[in-house]
């Protein structure tokens, strides 16, 4: 998917470098969504991408953020307290934009969303494939990061996702919906009862319609 809303990148200096937001802004947004992407690749996502296309034009901005390490041509992702870092640097940016704003991302980006989104004063958090643990190792369970998140929080999750799938789960304290025969970059295997194309539909539809619920402090005035 191709984004046909006002684009911009802004440089964003942090302690852990130099990150990257590119904006996809709504007109009178009233809801900004920051995601920021995975261990394995940038915003160049499929699931990134598809939310930056079709969320702006239901009133939402879409900030993507590159952490410093990819920014600097890295190949390995950065250390978690390193991300953490990056990306609270950069949050007064995001909040700087005026209307309130919903922190996200996929993989790891979802965890650092999950780990952070209460104390920087995030409406929310949005989980893209959130890593439940690594693949094949269901003990090193990663959900304490998820029920600490302290705020409303939607998970999409593929229904083949080797990094935990949907039943793996705990119960409670977060919205969960499967992407069918979805993978941990939600690819679809062609012989799926549902296309590419509509395996991203089923994502931009679930979280668009959950931001619409979420409730929202008042607008701040100056």
């Amino acid at each position: 998917m191709t984004s046909h809303t006002p684009r911009r990148t802004q440089s964003v200096d942090t302690p852990a470098g130099e990150a990257r937001i590119t904006w996809h802004e709504a007109p009178d947004a009233r809801l900004v969504l920051a995601l920021g992407h995975g261990a394995g690749g940038g915003i160049e996502a499929r699931d990134l991408q598809a939310l930056a296309a079709a969320l702006p034009g239901r009133g939402v901005t879409v900030a993507l953020v590159e952490q410093p390490w990819r920014v600097a041509g890295k190949k390995v992702a950065a250390a978690p307290k390193t991300l953490d870092e990056g990306w609270r640097g950069l949050w007064p940016q995001l909040a700087a934009a005026g209307p309130p704003v919903v922190a996200g991302g996929r993989s790891a980006g979802a965890r650092v969303a999950c780990r952070t989104a209460a104390a920087l004063g995030a409406a929310g958090v949005l989980a893209l494939a959130f890593p439940l643990h690594p693949p094949g190792r269901p003990e090193k369970s990663r959900a304490d990061e998820l029920l600490g998140a302290g705020l409303p929080t939607l998970v999409l999750q593929g229904g083949r996702d080797t990094f935990g799938r949907p039943e793996e789960f705990p119960a409670g304290g977060f919205d969960l919906l499967e992407v069918p025969y979805g993978d941990h970059g939600f690819a679809v295997p062609k012989k799926a009862e549902l296309t590419q194309q509509e395996a991203l539909a089923v994502i931009t539809g679930a979280v668009a319609d959950w931001l619409d619920r979420l409730p929202l402090p008042a607008p701040r005035t100056t």
